[in-house]
This record gives structure tokens, C-alpha cells and sequence, in this order.
């Protein structure tokens, strides 16, 4: 009977957090359901009594929460790079001998632009400086 009892709470637990962890737009909140129903499962199974769950529950949900607080922080920052080098970086066309354009994309550094080569201009270069390099 017991086990039948942890069966189907468990398979209750299960259920509700697959709805709950489908609702959560962050990787905390995602982190907090999935660290409580996990913590609420072992607190069960090692302490088979409600106090036991809860406790469970509750440390699981903490540390549920501070992993996926800390994939959030880690993703913003690599979005926040993401954009800092986009804003930082510009496409400068280039027309070839056959009329073909290349882009050559430069990067703001400093006061001046660093060219895909790592060769560096000390202002805006024309399209004249980079076609040696660039065109053909």
C-alpha cells in the first residue's frame, strides 16, 4: 500500500512539474520546480514522512533555484557580449575589378578599426585602403 501511495504521488509530482516547468520563462523558476519536486521525491524516500518532503522540497527548490539563476546571469552576459561586439563592429562594402562587392568587416577598437587581418586604421579607412587587402 505504501509504495503504491509514493507511486502515485510521485506520478502526481511528475505531472504537475511538466506543466509548471512549461510556464517558466527563466532557468530559476525552471530550476525552483524541478529542484522541489526532486528534493520532495528523495526527502520521501529517505524520510517517508511529510516533514521529510517538505524539507526536501524546500532545499531542493533553493538549490534548483541558485543553479538556474546562475544560467540566466551567464547567458545575459554572453548576450550582453554578443551585442557589445555587434554594436562595435562595422560592414564596409568593397567593389571588385568584375563589379562584385565584398564585405569586409571592421571592428571599432580604441579611436580606430581593427581589419579582419588584424591590421589596424587609425581612422575610418576607405574602400581605396582595404581593396588591396580585400578586393580583387
Amino acid at each position: 500500500m505504501f509504495k503504491k501511495s509514493v507511486t502515485i504521488m510521485m506520478t502526481a509530482a511528475i505531472g504537475i512539474g511538466s506543466v509548471l516547468v512549461g510556464g517558466c520563462e527563466s532557468g530559476a523558476q525552471t530550476g525552483s520546480v524541478v529542484g522541489g519536486l526532486a528534493g520532495a521525491g528523495i526527502g520521501q524516500l529517505a524520510g517517508g514522512d511529510t516533514e521529510a518532503t517538505l524539507i526536501g522540497a524546500a532545499i531542493g527548490t533553493a538549490a534548483g533555484y541558485f543553479i538556474g539563476n546562475e544560467d540566466d546571469k551567464n547567458k545575459s552576459r554572453a548576450q550582453m557580449a554578443s551585442l557589445h561586439d555587434e554594436m562595435n563592429t562595422v560592414m564596409v562594402p568593397i567593389t571588385n575589378s568584375n563589379g562584385s562587392i565584398s564585405q569586409v568587416r571592421l571592428r571599432k577598437q580604441g579611436v580606430g578599426y581593427l581589419g579582419p587581418n588584424g591590421e589596424y586604421y587609425q581612422r575610418f579607412p576607405t574602400e581605396a585602403q582595404l581593396r588591396p587587402l580585400y578586393g580583387f
